[in-house]
C-alpha cells in the first residue's frame, strides 16, 4: 500500500451511512455531538443555502475517494468530509437518487428528529458524480 493511499484511508470520515427516510435510502454524515450542536446554533432560524461540492480523487487502481465540502451561506461554516467510495458506494447511490444529504449527531433518531437535511439544487450533478465514481472503481490496468 502506498503512503498516499494510507494517508487517505487515515483521513476518511468514519460517520458515513444511509438511513430510511420516508421509504428512500438517504445519505447521512454523522458528526460528533458538539460539532453538530455548534453548527446548528450558528445557523438556526436563518435563511440558509449550502453549497455542496464533490471532489473525486482516484488513482486508476480502483481506489476512489470523494472530498465532500459543505459551505454554509451563514455562520462562517465550511465542512470537509473524505469518503471512501469503495466502502461507501451506497452513500453516493442514495445521493444520486434523493439529491439530499442528512447531517446528524450520534444522539439523532434517524428520519425522525435532530437531523439536518440538505437539498442539492442540481440533482444531475450527483448523478454525474456517481457515474464517474463507478467508472473509477474499476482498475485501469
Amino acid at each position: 500500500m502506498s503512503d498516499e493511499l494510507k494517508r487517505f484511508l487515515d483521513q476518511v470520515h468514519p460517520g458515513i451511512t444511509t438511513f430510511d427516510f420516508d421509504g428512500k435510502e438517504t445519505p447521512c454524515i454523522e458528526l460528533d455531538a458538539k460539532k453538530y450542536d455548534d453548527m446548528l446554533s450558528k445557523v438556526a432560524g436563518q435563511p440558509l443555502s449550502i453549497n455542496t461540492d464533490l471532489n473525486i480523487l482516484q488513482d486508476g487502481l480502483g481506489n476512489v475517494f470523494v472530498q465532500v465540502t459543505l459551505t454554509f451561506s451563514h455562520g462562517n461554516i465550511v465542512e470537509n468530509f473524505l469518503v471512501n467510495a469503495k466502502t461507501d458506494l451506497a452513500f453516493f447511490e442514495a445521493l444520486a437518487k434523493t439529491s439530499m444529504i442528512a447531517l446528524s449527531s450520534p444522539k439523532s433518531n434517524y428520519g425522525k428528529d435532530n437531523v439536518f437535511m440538505i437539498q442539492l439544487p442540481r440533482p444531475e450533478k450527483a448523478q454525474d458524480a456517481l457515474v464517474i465514481i463507478k467508472d473509477a472503481l474499476i482498475p485501469k490496468i
